[in-house]
C-alpha cells in the first residue's frame, strides 16, 4: 500500500506546454535530502496545444514523486483548482501556477514553515525569472513585465492575503473555507480568485503567513510587457472585484478614482514614470469596478457554486 502523501501540489494548466517543460525540469531538480512525501496533481483545463500528451508522458516516467494527471473540462482556473482540491490527499496543499519554476528548496520550505510557524496558510516568495531566451529581468523595469511579484524581504511575517501563484494551505483551511469561486479567476472573470479566497480565510479565523524560503520564479512573457497589457489587466481586476466586493460608490470608488486621476497628471508632469504607471493601473481598476457595477454584477456565493464563463 502506498503511503499517504504529506503534501499535495496542485498545478492547474491550460495550453502551456513549453512552460510546463521548464516547471517539470525544476521539480526534477528538487534536492532535499529528506523531503516530505509529495504528490503532484496536474489539472489539465481543456488544453489543445499538446499539454495533455506532455503530461501523460511525464506521468509514465519513474520519478521521486507521485504524479497524477487530471482532466477538468469545465473552463476556468477555479474549477481546475477545485477539482485538484477534491482529489488531493496531503495534509498540506500547495497551489502553484504553470508558468513558474521552483527553487530547489521550495518544497521543503513550504513543509517546514507549516510545521514551525503556526500559520494555516503560507504565501511563498514570487520573483522574476527569465524570458524565453533566458534573459533575466531588468530590476528597474519590474512593473512593466506585468507579472506577480511577491517579496516582503527575508523574514517571516503575517500578511493579509495571498497570491495564488505560490501558496500552501493546511487541509483544515480547505475543509472550513470550501471551494474557490468559479466566477472568478482566469477563464472566468479573469482575476481575483485568490483575493476573494483570502478574505474568506481571514473571516474564518485563519492566519496567513509569508514564507520567504519557499521561492518560485515567474517566467517573463514578452506578450505581457508594457502599458497596454497593464491597463487591460487592471481593468479586468476591477471587473472581478465588482463580483465579490461592495464598496461605497460615493464614499470610496469615485473619490479614489478622482484622487488617482489627479496624481497621475502630477506624476506624468514630473516625469515620475514608475509612479505614473502604477497610478494608471489604479485608475483602470476603478473604471473596471464601475463598469461591473453598472452592468449589474452581483457578488457570488462564498461556497463557490456555479458555472464559470470565459
Amino acid at each position: 500500500m502506498t503511503a499517504r502523501p504529506d503534501v499535495s501540489v496542485i498545478i492547474p494548466t491550460r495550453n502551456r506546454a513549453r512552460s510546463l517543460e521548464r516547471l517539470l525540469a525544476s521539480i526534477g531538480a528538487l534536492r532535499e535530502a529528506d523531503p516530505p512525501r509529495a504528490e503532484f496533481l496536474f489539472v489539465d483545463n481543456g488544453s489543445t496545444d499538446g499539454t495533455g500528451a506532455l503530461l501523460q508522458r511525464e506521468a509514465r516516467r519513474e520519478a521521486r514523486f507521485r504524479m497524477k494527471v487530471i482532466e477538468e473540462p469545465r473552463p476556468g482556473k477555479s474549477n481546475a483548482l477545485n477539482r485538484g482540491l477534491a482529489e488531493a490527499e496531503g495534509g498540506i496543499v500547495i497551489l502553484i501556477d504553470d508558468d513558474v519554476v521552483v527553487d530547489p528548496a521550495w518544497l521543503v520550505s513550504h513543509w517546514q514553515f507549516h510545521l514551525a510557524s503556526g500559520f494555516a496558510v503560507a504565501q511563498g516568495r514570487v520573483l522574476a525569472g527569465t524570458d524565453p531566451q533566458g534573459r533575466p529581468a531588468d530590476p528597474a523595469r519590474l512593473r512593466e513585465y506585468n507579472i506577480p511579484i511577491v517579496d516582503y524581504g527575508p523574514e517571516a511575517r503575517e500578511i493579509r492575503g495571498f497570491t495564488g501563484t505560490n501558496v500552501s494551505l493546511d487541509r483544515r483551511v480547505v475543509e472550513v473555507v470550501g471551494k474557490f469561486n468559479p466566477w472568478l479567476g482566469p477563464g472566468a472573470s479573469g482575476y481575483s480568485e485568490d483575493t476573494e479566497y483570502s478574505r474568506r480565510i481571514r473571516a474564518a479565523g485563519f492566519r496567513i503567513g509569508y514564507a520567504p524560503g519557499a521561492v518560485v520564479f515567474h517566467e517573463l512573457d514578452p506578450e505581457r510587457y508594457g502599458r497596454a497589457y497593464h491597463r487591460l489587466t487592471e481593468y479586468r481586476k476591477g471587473l472581478s472585484r465588482s463580483l465579490y466586493r461592495r464598496e461605497s460608490l460615493w464614499l470610496r470608488i469615485l473619490p479614489d478614482l478622482a484622487v488617482n486621476c489627479m496624481r497621475y497628471g502630477v506624476y506624468r508632469a514630473l516625469g515620475r514614470v514608475q509612479k505614473a504607471y502604477r497610478t494608471e493601473g489604479r485608475i483602470m481598476k476603478r473604471l473596471g469596478e464601475l463598469h461591473g457595477r453598472w452592468r449589474g454584477a452581483g457578488s457570488r456565493g462564498p461556497s463557490g457554486e456555479g458555472e464559470a464563463k470565459r
